[in-house]
């Protein structure tokens, strides 16, 4: 016998991913609950960063755009329920030496799934956004359509209008364990214990501390982000530069116009395979992270090489093939989990939110996840 509180569903951190299956939870009428550890919006996940890229087609797959169109219509119902702009358009541009096999998939998604898009030179790049200077031989694929998502105003938005739909959100309220019980789990915090129908873990870093099975197949690591004045700010507004990610030497980095803060956003896909203590990361910044990242503005976007103005750390869980984890637990089906986002989650937040919603209502989503299969991994 116990006094637990009693709910349809709980919602095991409220981030990104969280966040956004707290809403539609709500938005579908249950008495929902998210704990979070820290404070919402904090900074100690995957989610801060003040920009997030979006775009439609992705070099990790021509599957991945069915779920990226219908994260657009989500945003924007978003946008029109809180009243605030959550996602801006500034076009986007993967770039990289032709045959490069991220460009070369960015570049089969556009044309498999009929994304709008273009191909350029480096020179025709540089005549239509000056602050672009990539290499001679680099070519790059423009989308339209492409841009970046606030992710601290997504997260924000998703609970606010969560909240006025009903859903009760515990902030600070560490979750020590869960179990499953006979048709729904118990949630022990340090607070108190909870009960519902049932579980959603969108835990982030964490995720592997709540579901052991996560542990060897969700691993964080150590990411680095950072702001570089540039000489005409001018030539980094939004109006005339677009989102970017660069292919060069095997490396892959991305970028953001100036938003919100002084200079040009710059960070690494840096898959080193060392895994990090999300209770214990490094987050002091290193002259090595300033050098690697300065040498490509140095290369592709020299007019924006000057002073390191700001920088900030935070962290990728990545799987194995770098694919998604979202599913129900093999054993408990009334526990769903979504994990292992490996740095290109983010834009689909608002559509993860709506198939953990699926999965906690009744077990299977209208979206297709098959290829986010945790079984994948034990078969």
């Amino acid at each position: 016998m116990t006094n637990a509180r009693v709910y349809d569903a709980i919602v095991i951190g409220v981030g990104g991913m969280g966040s956004a299956a707290l809403y539609q939870l709500a938005n579908r009428g249950l008495r929902v609950l998210g704990l979070e550890r820290f404070r919402i919006a904090h900074e100690r996940g995957s989610s801060p960063g003040i920009t997030r890229i979006n775009r439609l087609a992705f070099h990790e797959g021509p599957e991945y755009v069915p779920l990226g169109r219908r994260a657009y219509e989500l945003w924007r119902e978003l946008e029109k329920r809180a009243s605030g702009q959550v996602l801006h358009i500034t076009g986007s541009v993967h770039a990289g030496v032709p045959g490069a096999v991220a460009f070369e998939n960015t570049l089969r998604a556009c044309r498999e799934q009929d994304v709008p898009h273009e191909v350029l030179t480096s020179a025709e790049l540089s005549k239509r956004f000056p602050g672009y200077a990539l290499p001679p031989e680099m070519t790059a694929v423009v989308q339209p359509q492409g841009g970046f998502l606030t992710p601290e105003r997504c997260v924000e938005s998703h609970v606010a209008v969560a909240r006025a739909y009903g859903a009760e959100v515990h902030e600070e309220e560490r979750v020590l364990d869960w179990e499953a019980l006979s048709g729904g789990v118990r949630v022990r915090t340090e607070a108190g214990v909870y009960e519902a129908g049932s579980l959603v873990l969108t835990a982030g870093a964490w995720a592997g501390r709540l579901v052991p099975e996560l542990a060897q197949v969700a691993v964080p690591e150590r990411q680095v982000m950072a702001w570089f004045e540039p000489d005409d700010p001018a030539l980094f507004a939004p109006s005339g530069f677009p989102v970017f990610i660069v292919t060069m030497d095997g490396d892959e980095y991305y970028g953001f116009p100036e938003f919100g803060v002084p200079g040009l956003k710059l960070g690494k896909f840096d898959d080193t395979g060392v895994a990090a203590d999300p209770d214990a990361l490094d987050r002091t910044w290193r002259s090595d992270d300033e050098e690697m990242l300065r040498g490509v503005l140095c290369r592709c976007f020299p007019r924006a090489a000057g002073r390191l103005l700001r920088m900030a750390v935070c962290m990728f869980t990545n799987s194995p093939d770098r694919h998604f984890i979202i599913g129900t637990h093999a054993q408990w089906p009334q526990v769903s989990f979504a994990a292992g986002f490996s740095g290109h989650g983010f834009k689909f937040s608002s559509v993860i939110g709506e198939i953990m919603a699926d999965l906690a209502e009744r077990g299977e989503s209208r979206h297709d996840i098959s290829l986010f299969a945790p079984s994948r991994f034990t078969s």
